[in-house]
């Protein structure tokens, strides 16, 4: 029994929720998204709430279920509030400037990294070494973020690169502290 899936989901004010065949489209003070779901879930609109039904127990169609109300929940809550992931760069030297609409990250290599920003994200760098990737859609946002990281992933030694502001690194000793230990 998925309780996740038979929780209902509360419309904001200002958000306009539409279902058409297995289409759905939540529009927001922050964009318009829209989401196409398997034919079996069906979604309906009840005043003020969202209610995803299955038409039966079997296991695929449990699964679904809660995704699918989740999915429908995070397009509602990226369209009212958006959603945001910020990033920490750590390391002498490594800082991040905003020109324009392009990212460009001073890393400890040899060139500039550059990422430009892609439609429905937003790149704010409030100092330089901290990033802000937000916009309405919550998958792109976190994909925009892991790609941002992936240039200069964290290192366990001294902590150098670019993590996530929640992210907790764990340190290793350095080949000097072992030597000590016999």
């Amino acid at each position: 029994m998925s309780r996740i899936g038979r929780k209902p989901i509360t419309i904001p004010a200002g958000v306009q929720v539409t279902v058409a065949d297995n289409t759905v489209t939540a529009k927001g003070p922050k964009g318009t998204l829209t989401q196409k779901f398997h034919a079996n879930m069906a979604v309906t609109v009840e005043g003020s709430e969202i209610l995803v039904t299955r038409p039966n127990d079997e296991k695929e169609n449990r699964a679904l279920h809660g995704l699918t109300r989740t999915l429908i929940s995070n397009m509602v809550q990226g369209v009212a509030t958006g959603f945001s992931k910020e990033l920490d760069v750590n390391g002498v030297g490594y800082r991040v400037a905003k020109q324009g609409k392009d990212l460009v990250m001073n890393l400890g290599y040899s060139h500039q990294v550059t990422m430009s920003e892609i439609p429905g994200i937003t790149i704010e760098v409030p100092s330089p070494n901290k990033i802000i990737v937000s916009g309405p859609d919550k998958q792109l946002v976190g994909q925009f973020a892991a790609e941002i990281r992936e240039k200069r992933p964290p290192e366990p030694y001294k902590g150098k690169g670019i993590k996530y502001v929640t992210e907790h690194i764990r340190r290793k000793e350095g080949k000097t502290g072992a030597k000590g230990k016999k």
